[in-house]
């Protein structure tokens, strides 16, 4: 027996929420059961009421919004304690084409991967501004760097996540899961593909995209973050190289001056000092970098020991794909 639960996270989503429930498949190849999952994330409105008229078998129901990263994760702990062997997340704007479900588990029912992003097309959306495009590109090739996948569409919240990647994955960042988990999940030698879906037409603005302004500055720092928290040795060293680089320039031109162009009451002495500031400030990040590495090794280590806890508590599976 499969089961697959489609979750999908909600705040004040009663407008498009019985569209997207109506959208999703009733029955899929390979899936025995199909279950929804709504996360309320503090909604206001009747999102909740919407979902038990349509019947949504699973509500969790958060007591105050709490932002798309943390709903997702509350979602992924009731779907697992629901006994789901797939999670799909999608979301509740109708954004995404239902009937493509089917497209993202195909890959997870066959084992050929742990997890499936659909990849939109990014480039035809309409209602995308060219800097939200730009944006999304720039998203995927840094998840593409860091993780070592090759993924098309990083920032799609559409995706199926088998049970086994779902109990791995833990999210820090609380502005969105999307970027993070393909990191992680790049890290800890899962497979990660993407498959091609449709979208829908837009039907209401972006939650998470309230300005242009403001999604540039958080996902331009999602991103600093992410090579921070996850390359933290190579991203110290790459930015200790460039006060160290200029520091030697400097200090170069300051013995060139003084051995060969000597003036008479010159000794170019705030030249050297600010050299020997940027020497010592580069260094200090290299020595950040070094520390950083020593905690990222705890920090993969206790997340090996609360995968461990997760499976004991939640059990395993053992019929579904792995």
């Amino acid at each position: 027996m499969v089961k697959l639960i489609i979750q999908i996270p909600c705040y004040n989503e009663e407008q498009t929420l019985g569209r997207t429930l109506a959208d999703l498949p009733e029955r899929i190849d390979g899936i025995d059961e199909i279950e929804r999952l709504i996360i309320n994330d503090g909604s206001t409105d009747r999102t909740v009421q919407v979902a038990r008229e349509n019947g949504v078998e699973h509500i969790v129901d958060l007591p105050r919004n709490q932002g798309l990263a943390k709903g997702f994760m509350a979602g992924l702990q009731a779907a697992l304690a629901a006994g789901a062997d797939i999670i799909v997340n999608t979301d509740a704007d109708n954004q995404y084409n239902g009937d493509d479900i089917r497209h993202l588990v195909a890959p997870v029912l066959k084992k050929e991967a742990d997890i499936v992003i659909g990849a939109r097309p990014i480039s035809d959306i309409a209602h995308f501004s060219a800097m939200k495009k730009w944006l999304q590109k720039l998203g995927s090739w840094v998840v593409r760097v860091t993780s070592g996948t090759n993924i098309a569409d990083a920032p799609s919240g559409f995706r199926a996540i088998s049970r086994e990647a779902a109990l791995r994955l833990n999210v820090f960042n609380e502005y969105t899961y999307t970027l993070e988990t393909i990191i992680q999940a790049g890290q800890k030698g899962m497979t990660v593909i993407s498959v091609p879906v449709r979208v829908n037409a837009d039907l209401r603005p972006s939650r998470l995209v309230k300005s242009v302004r403001s999604y540039v500055m958080q996902s331009l720092l999602t991103i600093f973050r992410i090579f921070m928290v996850y390359r933290p040795l190579r991203f110290f060293l790459w930015l200790g190289s460039i006060p160290i680089a200029l520091g030697l320039v400097l200090g170069f031109r300051w013995l060139i001056l003084y051995a060969y162009f000597p003036e008479p009451g010159r000794t170019h002495v705030p030249s050297l000092i600010l050299a020997m500031l940027l020497l010592l400030g580069g260094f200090q990040l290299w020595v950040f970098g070094f520390l950083a590495d020593l905690v990222a090794v705890n920090r993969i280590l206790l997340e090996d020991l609360q995968y461990r806890v997760r499976k004991d508590s939640l059990g395993a599976r053992s019929s579904g794909p792995s």
